[in-house]
C-alpha cells in the first residue's frame, strides 16, 4: 500500500535529512523516489557527475501539455556555528511556528508538492503535475540547469511553473540574475623598498574591487528603466565580500584571492556583465604580465543565473494570481531557479510559504498559517489540473 502521508508528516521527513550543499542529497531523493513509486509515479534522476547527488523529476498524471511544474530544491545551508534553541533536523512546533532547517527554505513548499500527489491522482487530473526538485540551489542554482533541459526533451510541455521559494504566498514575477567569480591574482614578491620591479597581487586586486565600486556609481547615476525600478536597489551591483593575500607588510604579495558576485537587472544581461568584468581582469593581467610574465588574475565562474523577467500575459503568473487572489506585482533582488526555468522556454513566477527573511537563520522556522496557506494553494491547483 502507498504511504499516504499528510503534508507535516512529509516535512518531518525532508527536514531529518541533513541535506546541506556540501554533503549527498541522496538519502533524500531515494525517499521522494520510493514514496512516489508508492502511488505508482515513475521519477526520474539527473545525477552530478561526481554522483554523490542527483536531481529527481516526475510526471504525475497523463502525458499531455498543459501541466504545471512545482520547483523546489532539496539542499540547504549549513547551521554550523549558529546558535539553535532546537534540534535542527527535527521539526519542533512551537508558538504557531514549524522551526527546522529548510521548514522555510524550501522543504515545506516541498512537503506541499509531494502531498499534492495522491490528492491528483485521486482526482484524475487531465493535465499533469510535474515535480522538479534539485540540488545545490544554495551554492549558485548550478544543479536544476540539466534537469531543466531534460525535463523540456523528455516530459510534455507544462504551460507554467511555479518555484516554491519563500514569498508569504505571494506572486513574484521578477528577479535579478547574476554571477559569482573566484578571483586568484598571481604575483611576484620583492621587498618593499623594491616596489617597480615586483608585481603586488594585493594592490591589483585593489585596483579591480576599486572598479567594481566605479562600476556601481554609474550604475546607480543613471536614470532606471521601468522595469529596474521595481527594485531595490534599482540597478545592477558588483560586490567582493572576500579577500585574502599576502606574507609580509614589506614584501610586495605574491599572491590574492577574493570573491566578487554580480547582481543585474532585468533588461540588461549577466553575460554583458561577464564579458565587461573579464575584460577588466584581462586589462590589469597584461599590464602586470609587462613587469612579470607569470603575474595575473585567474577567474572562475561558479555560479551564472539568469534573471526572472515580468513576462506579458505570461501564463504562471495568471494562474497563481487565481489560486491566490494576489493581484499585487513583486519582484526580488536575489536569484532562484526561475530565471533558469524562463531561459528554457517556461512561463514561471516564484510563490512559496514563509517569509524569506527565515532563509539561513539560527532557529529557522516556517509559520504554521503559511503551511497551510500553501496546502490551500495545492488542493487549488489540483483542482485545475482536474477540471
Amino acid at each position: 500500500m502507498p504511504e499516504d502521508l499528510s503534508p507535516r508528516q512529509i516535512l518531518d521527513r525532508l527536514v531529518a535529512f541533513p541535506t546541506v550543499s556540501r554533503d549527498s542529497n541522496l538519502p533524500l531523493i531515494d525517499w521522494v523516489e520510493t514514496y512516489l513509486a508508492g502511488f505508482g509515479v515513475t521519477s526520474h534522476r539527473v545525477w552530478h557527475e561526481d554522483r554523490q547527488k542527483a536531481a529527481l523529476y516526475a510526471n504525475v498524471g497523463p502525458m499531455v501539455e498543459g501541466g504545471v511544474i512545482l520547483s523546489g530544491h532539496s539542499d540547504v545551508v549549513p547551521v554550523d556555528g549558529q546558535d539553535w534553541t532546537t534540534d535542527p533536523w527535527t521539526v519542533t512546533e512551537r508558538d504557531g511556528r514549524l522551526y527546522g532547517r529548510g521548514t522555510c527554505d524550501m522543504k515545506g513548499f516541498l512537503a506541499l508538492s509531494l502531498a499534492a500527489v495522491p490528492l491528483a491522482l485521486r482526482a484524475g487530473v487531465k493535465r499533469p503535475l510535474q515535480i522538479a526538485i534539485s540540488y545545490d540551489e544554495e551554492v549558485g542554482c548550478t544543479g536544476a540547469p540539466p534537469m531543466i533541459a531534460e525535463m523540456a526533451r523528455t516530459l510534455p510541455k507544462a504551460s507554467a511553473v511555479v518555484v516554491g521559494e519563500p514569498s508569504m504566498m505571494r506572486m513574484v514575477n521578477g528577479h535579478k540574475g547574476g554571477s559569482g567569480y573566484r578571483v586568484h591574482v598571481k604575483g611576484f614578491e620583492v621587498h618593499s623598498s623594491l616596489l617597480p620591479e615586483g608585481v603586488s597581487a594585493i594592490m591589483e586586486a585593489a585596483k579591480f574591487i576599486t572598479w567594481l565600486t566605479e562600476q556601481n556609481a554609474a550604475s546607480q547615476a543613471k536614470d532606471p528603466t521601468p522595469v529596474a525600478a521595481m527594485f531595490r536597489p534599482p540597478f545592477t551591483t558588483l560586490h567582493s565580500g572576500m579577500i585574502q593575500g599576502g606574507t609580509a607588510h614589506n614584501i610586495t604579495a605574491a599572491d590574492c584571492s577574493f570573491v566578487m558576485e554580480s547582481r543585474v537587472v532585468p533588461g540588461e544581461f549577466v553575460a554583458d556583465w561577464n564579458d565587461r568584468i573579464e575584460a577588466k581582469a584581462a586589462e590589469l593581467t597584461a599590464a602586470m604580465k609587462a613587469i612579470r610574465p607569470e603575474a595575473g588574475f585567474h577567474m572562475e565562474r561558479f555560479f551564472d543565473v539568469p534573471a526572472l523577467e515580468p513576462e506579458q500575459d505570461g501564463a504562471a503568473e495568471a494562474l497563481v494570481r487565481r489560486l491566490t487572489g494576489d493581484n499585487g506585482t513583486s519582484v526580488v533582488s536575489y536569484g532562484t531557479e526561475a530565471g533558469q526555468f524562463q531561459a528554457e522556454g517556461y512561463s514561471t513566477v516564484v510563490c512559496g510559504p514563509g517569509d524569506i527573511a527565515q532563509a539561513h537563520q539560527p532557529d529557522e522556522y516556517l509559520e504554521v498559517a503559511q503551511f497551510e496557506a500553501g496546502w490551500r494553494f495545492m488542493q487549488g491547483l489540483v483542482r485545475e489540473l482536474a477540471a
